[in-house]
């Protein structure tokens, strides 16, 4: 299961056993802030996107959409999001419970801005009932992110 390979990543930080398992499910934003009881901007979700070279995870706040401009000059190429077959090749992750951690392939992660404005955070674990809270600084590190880039909108005042 991806949350065992999840748990075994963690345990690099002595953090495997602050997974937070629920009996509901977390698959979602609104399902998630539900499980964990908090705000559904602070559950941070990973969105894979596909490459001329395969695939990137960008990790945002849960009240956020792309931003197709931003993610185009920011990486040169329209936003397509990978097919839920293919988010399970490039990251051994269903959609539900994707996270930056314990990856099947090693992939380029990016963390977008959205997120700083909280204290942590709640990524999935690989399963679709279960998080962990993180601080901005401690997902950064975990997900081995390459940098904080500004491709959502939705979340500020415009």
């Amino acid at each position: 299961m991806a949350i065992d390979k999840v748990r075994e990543y963690l345990k690099q930080w002595s953090r495997d056993t602050d997974i937070l398992e629920f009996g509901t499910s977390s698959a979602t934003v609104e399902m998630a802030s539900i499980a964990v009881g908090v705000e559904p901007s602070r559950i941070a979700k990973t969105l894979s996107f596909k490459t001329p070279e395969g695939a990137i995870l960008i990790i945002t706040a849960g009240d956020t959409k792309i931003d197709n401009g931003k993610f185009k000059s920011e990486f040169g190429i329209k936003a397509k999001m990978l097919t839920p077959d293919e988010v399970v090749e490039y990251t051994g992750h269903a959609i539900g419970g994707v996270c930056p951690f314990g990856l099947t392939q090693k992939l380029p992660v990016y963390a977008d801005i959205s997120m700083r404005r909280f204290e942590t955070l709640y990524p999935a674990c690989g399963s679709s009932n279960s998080a962990i809270e993180l601080s901005c600084e401690e997902l950064e590190l975990y997900a081995n992110c390459e940098k904080w880039i500004d491709v959502c909108k939705g979340w500020q005042e415009e």
